[in-house]
């Protein structure tokens, strides 16, 4: 049964929030002869804090989020593990769009959509789209390539295909594998290349942009970037996780930081419900593509709080707590 979607804030904000989470996979696939469910165990169950602990803490806390979901395994396993991604997301009354990671295709050695010509990324993209509804998803509107590997190519090609929105754009990982022609400080919602650009969230760090990654900020910095974000009348803020970032690298038992992060992170939002309600990119229409693009500037002691959050994090992984 189809829970019934979330009803959309009674007010419109000023800012509102995008919740994005990176649903793939693990690749490579394993030996010839392999079967998707043990990639499936390890990424999007991933410890029991996979896809469906995500959606557990989502409803508990009536908050929204847009899953990015990768349909490309089915060109080694079939549809049947991208029907199994699809419909717990779309059960729980929570948004799919596209997410594309090229490896699964098998034409070619090259890792990212960007690394393809148009012609190659026109035929990945309408194929990926494809699939994604074949297991039951509504025509997508949004897209992220894997690893935020688009270019200005891929963002020609969504519009070719229909798509109103890219989430591509990472300042930290521009100009490379994140290659749209678009400042790296760009955090604001822009008409590019015939698509509207919502990029990743970045604040300020010492060594460049840092991307609003749940997995890699700690919650004083992504709660501050927020708050920023209103000050500077900002009208979206993107943050990330991805389907298997609640757990250790090996997909074997919970990071307590990264769960615990997560669901402050959600009780916040529910608190802050009013002031920045999260929303779907079907939800987007209305978005105001002027304003500021002014990240968070770096500040010295969110950084000695996330240093100190990853230091925990790695103790606790290496303890296999």
């Amino acid at each position: 049964m189809v829970a019934p979607p979330i009803s959309p804030a009674s007010t419109e904000p000023e800012t509102r929030v995008l919740l994005t989470v990176d649903t793939a996979l693990a690749w490579p696939p394993g030996p010839e002869g392999a079967r998707w469910e043990e990639a499936y165990r390890r990424s999007y169950e991933a410890a029991g804090v996979g896809v469906r602990h995500q959606l557990r803490i989502l409803a508990q806390y009536a908050l929204k989020a847009c899953f990015f979901v990768d349909p490309m395994p089915a060109c080694a396993f079939g549809i049947e593990p991208v029907r199994s991604m699809v419909e717990p997301i779309l059960e729980a009354g929570q948004e799919v769009q596209l997410l594309l990671q090229p490896c699964w295709a098998g034409e070619s050695g090259e890792p990212y959509l960007a690394g393809h010509d148009r012609g190659a990324q026109h035929e990945l993209i309408r194929r990926a789209r494809d699939l994604l509804m074949e297991a039951g998803a509504p025509d997508p509107i949004a897209f992220r390539a894997g690893d935020h590997a688009a270019d200005d190519d891929s963002l020609r090609v969504l519009a070719d295909l229909g798509f109103r929105f890219d989430s591509s754009h990472d300042g930290q990982h521009h100009p490379w594998p994140s290659a749209i022609s678009l400042p790296r400080e760009q955090i604001a919602p822009v008409l590019h290349q015939g698509v509207v650009e919502v990029p990743v969230t970045v604040i300020g760090g010492s060594g460049g942009p840092l991307a609003l990654r749940i997995c890699a900020l700690s919650l004083g910095e992504i709660k501050a970037a927020i708050l920023h974000a209103a000050d500077q009348r900002q009208p979206i803020v993107t943050i990330v996780t991805g389907s298997g970032e609640l757990a250790n690298r090996a997909g074997t038992a919970p990071n307590k930081v990264h769960v615990k992060r997560f669901e402050d992170l959600c009780a916040f939002l529910s608190k802050e419900r009013k002031r920045f309600p999260t929303a779907f990119f079907t939800e987007l229409d209305d978005l105001p593509l002027d304003r500021s693009s002014a990240p968070l500037p770096p500040a010295g002691l969110r950084r000695m709080g996330r240093l100190i959050e990853r230091l925990w994090s790695d103790q606790v992984e290496e303890r296999g707590a």
